[in-house]
């Protein structure tokens, strides 16, 4: 990452880890795909309308993995190999804690949020159901997202495919065993959920375990590094808590469109899962950038970060306009694949149209956020994204929503919350860039 063209390799380091995002993605719409054609629509919903809930767990522990991305990258950049072998350990011990405390608090809330949701009565009960099994299987999923996340500092995002691929491959047949032949309706798709979660996150943490040199786990080594902790938690909770209340919004609309019924629900669940693998796929560009820029500003390169950023922001924007276009173009054909209802697809078209036309407005506004986490910078980044996309939103609902209460005017506080937000991270990244250069300046002249 330090050194020769850029483009070949951010594109070698993003394409496994798209791909991973992907199955990933994959593996979970088996779920509303087997539910929706073997159970109905009002079991499509009722998976569907928790997928908001469980983001606003798993961001928070998502963006503490961010952290330890980050800091692990800009130590290996730096060469400090005794620092990266305490913030390997430190994370390891943060993931195994959060994920049982988050497992906890998702089992005892998980019935007072879907009625705070005003879930309707036809769905609630199936609802809760899904989320309880499904927390069961919290603690396996942040293993893996934090082993991952440290892979990938040193550019491996093979294994962590590898690895997804042979737990997705299981969670797609034991959804078809369990619903089709076993009859277990929701339960079923969330047994298989949490049982792929284990097989996935028992073999890439086995990974670390194998591994040769400064990223090996060893549990006679296991610590809690105050420093290491504190640098991840400076990067990784804003990040976390950006993720959070970016849920928190999702959950709000979600509650709205919960208003509409079950069908119009369950349009709205094949249609965000649709998206799903648009979004992931321009994320993963955003992840590259953060990794990419966290070793070069470790390493001191700043020459390199300003040309990393341009190059991931251009990517981000191809992958959104291509993959949204044929989302829209095949969008019917796609919405079919969950539920054979016509007023589902029609439904679920209508969101496809609004949000993968300018979805690549949300890819690029992920990218600086990438990038200004890179060389440190993220609880600003976090402000400038709940006031831009979150409080924008909040608003909408509340003030604008109202005057024309159809759920097109829903949709449309995506795109615009995006472009506002793109544009404040762009002001911000000017701002503490050039700070950056002047610090060069001064390196320079003191050398």
């Amino acid at each position: 990452m330090l050194h020769g063209p850029l483009l070949s390799k951010i594109l070698a380091f993003t394409l496994p880890l798209m791909a991973t995002s992907i199955l990933q993605l994959l593996f979970n719409a088996a779920d509303t795909i087997v539910v929706g054609r073997f159970a109905g629509h009002t079991s499509l919903a009722a998976v569907g309308s928790t997928t908001s809930l469980i983001q606003l767990f798993v961001n928070l522990l998502l963006g503490l993995s961010i952290g330890t991305n980050v800091v692990v990258a800009q130590f290996l950049g730096a060469g400090k190999l005794q620092k990266i072998k305490e913030a390997v350990h430190t994370a390891m011990l943060m993931a195994a804690v959060g994920g049982v405390v988050m497992a906890i608090i998702g089992w005892v809330c998980a019935p007072q949020l879907l009625k705070a949701m005003a879930t309707p009565d036809d769905v609630i009960g199936l609802s809760g159901l899904y989320l309880r099994i499904y927390f069961i299987g919290m603690p396996f999923q942040t293993i893996y997202n934090f082993s991952a996340a440290i892979l990938r500092a040193k550019g491996d995002t093979r294994r962590p495919l590898i690895y997804l691929s042979v737990s997705g491959i299981m969670n797609v047949v034991l959804n078809l065993w369990f619903v089709i032949g076993l009859h277990m309706d929701v339960a079923g798709v969330a047994l298989a959920t949490i049982i792929s979660q284990f097989v996935s996150g028992i073999l890439v943490f086995r990974c670390l375990c194998m591994e040769k040199g400064p990223l090996h786990f060893s549990f006679n080594d296991l610590v809690f590094e105050r420093e290491s902790f504190v640098k991840m938690m400076r990067i990784g909770l804003p990040a976390g808590l950006q993720s959070t209340v970016f849920s928190l919004s999702n959950v709000v609309i979600q509650s709205t469109v919960n208003g509409f019924g079950s069908v119009v629900m369950a349009g709205n669940s094949a249609a965000i899962s649709i998206e799903g693998f648009v979004y992931v796929s321009m994320n993963a560009f955003q992840q590259a950038c953060q990794t990419f820029v966290g070793q070069n500003a470790g390493a001191g390169q700043f020459n390199r970060v300003k040309k990393i950023l341009l190059r991931c922001l251009a990517c981000a924007t191809a992958t959104g306009v291509l993959l949204g276009g044929l989302v829209i173009l095949f969008g019917e054909q796609l919405c079919e694949i969950y539920s054979s209802d016509p007023e589902v697809i029609q439904w679920g078209m209508l969101r496809l149209l609004i949000i993968c036309s300018t979805y690549f407005l949300c890819g690029i506004m992920d990218t600086m956020v990438g990038a200004l986490r890179g060389i440190g910078y993220s609880v600003v980044p976090m402000i400038v994204s709940l006031i831009g996309a979150c409080g924008f939103r909040l608003l909408w609902i509340a003030f604008v929503f109202p005057l024309s209460p159809v759920i097109e005017n829903l949709y449309i506080s995506y795109p615009i919350s995006w472009l506002l937000t793109f544009i404040a991270h762009v002001i911000y990244w000017k701002i503490e860039w050039r700070k950056v250069e002047k610090m060069q300046v001064n390196r320079l002249e003191r050398a």
